[in-house]
């Protein structure tokens, strides 16, 4: 029982959030001071871009602000990141407006807390590490398809088309919409979109302290105060007032059909969710030289996204460029981040009349802005230099995220990753001779002191190696081996000391190995197995099969070993005779 409670102990110790940590550490009042103004500075910049991706997502602007708010509260309180901002990005934008459409808002609302249940078990499974397995290509992919879809779906605020009713998601539909809209152009709209890009690159391009979006929202907020009657779309006379409270909490009627047909959209939720925080820590932790933990930061997303649904917002995850700006403007601990939310809170109460009065078109160019930021043109152009099949994933992930579904780019990405891996693995993997390794193939080089070209080896022996995993891209190969001799050997040596482990495929092409030589009289001796492979051939019981005393860890023992055999059978031959 004392053991239970110290192995439960440890256990836990892992997802002790930075919140928590860096109040142990020593948190000084210089340290407050620091965080305050860091979260206000943070606070500022996430107000226009929490209301342009609600309303990217095809939702109302305070949906942003809420989620903002509220998980971004929660994120930093939870994580395990020191620096990490939370909040709506705009690689949620597209899977937003896709759920929404589908499902409605209360289906968005459940989607997002079965979401943040799924980020919380991932979490507590220490799964964290295992979203890095996900290809390079694949993110990139989605990634950037999904920038060339936020890119589209602004065209119609941008351009201040006059369109009845909704515009779907579905890209090709969207642009014969716009194209049979385009003579309700509004040039008001286009000019405002255009001087809000020009404000954003100038303020980074010269002042680079000075956040473009902010002087965009403030400009254009006191413009329209200024020519209230400019016949352009506002957030106001689009969705009316904003709110300058939280709603009550509360979450929508959860049935076990609804649960069913949302879970491929919570799965995306949670893949694009975990895979977002993940990459916005690490590169935090470039920034910061800090060292984040993914399992706790996967606990605290997953609470944040529960937290967002219950206050009526949308999913959310760690946003890199409002996490690059809190370390740029000296946040010392994740109290920046929960004085963010306060900030964004307090922010949302003074100022929502003025807010109100912003137009979609300059929210637009600020999205414009991000999905040609969120493109990564110079990742994909490192790809395309990378061999053509990684190239070809990046562009079918691509392809299906803009053209199809997410969830189906994702999947098909990965398991075309995958696929390709294995090929590569099955190319690495190779089964050569005693003939092939004395012509110096790899492994039996000059100053390899095993080299089987060393060796003496008996009569009607056969020595053969393996290089790789013996997984089940390989077991064909391997089975066929004996078919290849016109006589069968008496002894057949398969040297293993370069197999680093053996799956389910890998042990079953063994127990194949094994019947064949027994029926054409030849003995199996494995050499150099590992005890890694050891073990999984003993729990598959094929030591019992193959014989203990054929299973040796140097290819000595084993040449001793065929030398007992054909010894053994000349004898039993000459007594015949």
């Amino acid at each position: 029982m004392h053991n239970l409670k110290i192995t439960l102990k440890n256990y836990l110790r892992i997802f002790v959030p930075q919140s928590v940590i860096s109040l142990k550490s020593g948190y000084k009042p210089r340290d407050l001071i620091s965080d305050t103004i860091s979260g206000l500075t943070v606070a500022v910049i996430a107000v226009p871009l929490a209301m342009a991706i609600a309303i990217a997502s095809g939702l109302s602007p305070e949906k942003g602000l809420f989620t903002a708010i509220v998980a971004g509260f929660f994120i930093s309180f939870l994580g395990g990141s020191k620096h990490q901002i939370g909040g709506p990005t705009a690689a949620f934008a597209v899977t937003v407006a896709t759920v929404y459409s589908q499902f409605g808002f209360e289906g968005l609302v459940i989607a997002t807390a079965m979401a943040g249940i799924m980020l919380i078990f991932l979490g507590l499974c220490k799964a964290g590490i295992l979203i890095s397995f996900i290809p390079y290509p694949v993110i990139t992919g989605f990634t950037s398809g999904i920038a060339i879809l936020l890119f589209f779906s602004q065209l119609k605020d941008f351009l201040g088309l006059q369109i009845s009713g909704e515009v779907p998601p579905d890209f090709l539909r969207r642009l014969a919409i716009y194209a049979e809209n385009l003579h309700s152009v509004n040039m008001y709209a286009v000019l405002i979109a255009a001087v809000s890009m020009a404000i954003i690159i100038f303020c980074k391009k010269f002042i680079p302290r000075i956040p473009g979006p902010v002087v965009v929202v403030g400009a254009m907020g006191l413009m329209m105060f200024v020519l209230p009657d400019l016949p352009i779309a506002t957030i106001e006379n689009t969705f009316g007032a904003i709110p300058n409270v939280l709603p009550s909490p509360a979450l929508p009627e959860i049935t076990f059909e609804k649960l069913r047909l949302l879970f491929p959209s919570a799965l995306t939720i949670t893949l694009l969710a975990a895979i977002e925080s993940l990459l916005s820590a690490v590169v935090a932790d470039g920034m910061a030289g800090t060292r984040h933990n993914s399992n706790s930061e996967l606990v605290g997303q997953g609470v944040a996204n529960v937290a967002s649904a219950c206050f009526g917002g949308i999913c959310a995850t760690g946003a890199i460029a409002r996490t690059a700006a809190n370390i740029q403007n000296g946040a010392k601990s994740p109290i920046s981040g929960m004085l963010h939310a306060a900030w964004l809170l307090l922010i949302m109460f003074l100022l929502a009349p003025f807010i109100a009065k912003v137009p979609l078109a300059a929210l637009s160019g600020i999205l414009i802005i991000i999905a040609w930021n969120m493109c990564e043109i110079k990742r994909v152009r490192q790809i395309l230099k990378a061999p053509k099949s990684d190239a070809a994933v990046l562009f079918m992930t691509l392809a299906l995220t803009v053209l199809v579904d997410l969830n189906i780019a994702i999947l098909a990405g990965i398991s075309m990753a995958s696929l390709v891996f294995i090929q590569k693995m099955m190319d690495g993997t190779q089964i050569k001779s005693f003939q092939e390794a004395q012509a110096g193939t790899l492994g039996d080089e000059a100053g390899d002191p095993d080299a089987i070209s060393k060796k003496i080896v008996p009569p009607d022996t056969e020595v053969y190696e393996l290089f790789g995993p013996l997984f089940f891209g390989v077991a064909d190969r391997l089975r066929d081996t004996l078919r290849l001799f016109s006589k069968p050997p008496k002894v057949f040596i398969l040297r293993m000391r370069y197999v680093p482990m053996a799956d389910a495929a890998g042990l079953n092409a063994l127990e194949v190995l094994q019947q064949n030589a027994a029926e054409q009289g030849t003995t199996l001796v494995l050499s150099g197995v590992s005890d890694a492979v050891y073990n999984s051939v003993r729990r598959a019981g094929l030591n019992k099969i193959i014989g203990d005393q054929n299973i040796c860890n140097h290819i000595d023992r084993a040449l001793a070993r065929a030398e007992a055999i054909v010894g053994s059978e000349m004898k039993n031959e000459e007594r015949i005779k």
